[in-house]
């Protein structure tokens, strides 16, 4: 690839800088009202799966929770970007209503993202969230897809069987933090041992994770918990793990062979679905429709990157390589990374 050549795009990057400047604030009103309603449908829905007889209308239920609640693990990504000062409490809040209940607490994103950002690692061996999907086999695709499926049980495992190994043994400490405790993708991907505020953050969560994972399991053993209800539970959470990854497919356009890329180059290989388009709302909420534009301004919450797009599209010639970051839809997106497998396989 050539990507890593492509210069900067200094008209791009300034007028992102100065259209912004006013749009960085996070506004805890948005933040937590979203998230709790999100969460609040989810549960609802979720509840109504489990207990409803029909299948039809359980189904219906089921998916509703299914986008309810991936939209609500979606803010686990503006954990990572958002100053915590202009969001008091709402890390714990989070934690506590979705992290620790769907087995995704922050600290398996926190530290391991911001890396994904860093101009040098972006594209490379040491970026964890990239795999140069469009220079691989074609099986690739299915299997990248497919293998989240398994995650929610295999992140329950982790917290109900290794972290109580961990607390124990030093060997198996090790190995699980630096090998199951990131969200990446990347499997040669280490992560270092903690420090700091950062591993306070990270015993309470994974010991809450673990409490909440041997809860589910004594329950299912004594008859608590039906076994019918948690199935649905994991299938609900499997499968907003699939969308997730298929979102993840579209993300990027995967094409970089690791070489160390331009801002530019980074930004054209990310990828932004803006509107008039409806469906992203529901597979790329959380303003990860503006993905591409993210890697541009990633201190610009969510809830103003709608704006930020807005601003540059108007300001912005049209030959400028902001427009080139920006796609019709998923199936386009899908279908062109597909192709791409095909041919070199």
């Amino acid at each position: 690839m050539t990507r890593g050549r492509v210069a900067d795009d200094r008209q791009m990057l300034r007028t992102a800088a100065e259209l912004s400047r006013d749009l960085h604030r996070a506004r805890p009103a948005i933040y937590w009202t979203d998230l709790i309603a999100s969460a609040l449908l989810g549960y609802a829905a979720l509840a109504l799966a489990i207990g409803l007889s029909s299948g039809v209308a359980a189904l219906a239920a089921a998916t509703v929770a299914v986008f309810a609640l991936y939209r609500a693990e979606s803010f686990i990504h503006e954990l990572t970007h958002v100053k915590h000062d202009q969001l008091p409490g709402f890390r714990t809040g989070w934690n506590l209503l979705i992290g620790i209940p769907l087995f995704v607490p922050s600290f398996l994103y926190e530290g391991v993202h911001q890396l994904h950002h860093a101009r040098q690692r972006y594209g490379t061996a040491q970026d964890p969230e990239y795999l140069p999907l469009a220079l691989m086999k074609p099986w690739s695709v299915p299997l990248f897809v497919l293998v989240s499926a398994l995650a929610p049980l295999a992140l329950m495992i982790r917290f109900a069987v290794l972290t109580p190994l961990a607390a124990l043994f030093p060997a198996v400490r090790n190995a699980l933090i630096h090998r199951w405790s990131a969200l990446s993708i990347n499997p040669d991907f280490r992560r270092r041992m903690p420090e700091g505020p950062a591993a306070r953050q990270w015993r309470w969560q994974a010991a809450g994770a673990s409490l909440w994972a041997n809860a589910l399991i004594a329950g299912m053993i004594f008859g608590v918990i039906p076994v019918r209800a948690f199935v649905i539970f994991m299938a609900v959470l499997s499968m907003a793990a699939v969308v997730n990854q298929v979102r993840t497919l579209v993300a990027h356009l995967w094409e970089n062979d690791g070489e160390e890329l331009s801002l530019t180059a980074q930004y054209l290989d990310s990828v932004n679905v803006p509107p008039p388009g409806l469906l992203p709302f529901l597979w790329a909420p959380v303003g990860l429709r503006y993905h591409a534009l993210h890697h541009l301004l990633p201190g610009v919450p969510y809830h103003s990157l709608g704006e930020a797009h807005r601003r540059l599209a108007r300001t912005l010639e049209p030959d400028s390589a902001y427009h080139r970051a920006n796609y019709a839809g998923l199936a386009p997106l899908v279908g062109a990374l597909v192709a791409k497998t095909v041919r070199r396989g």
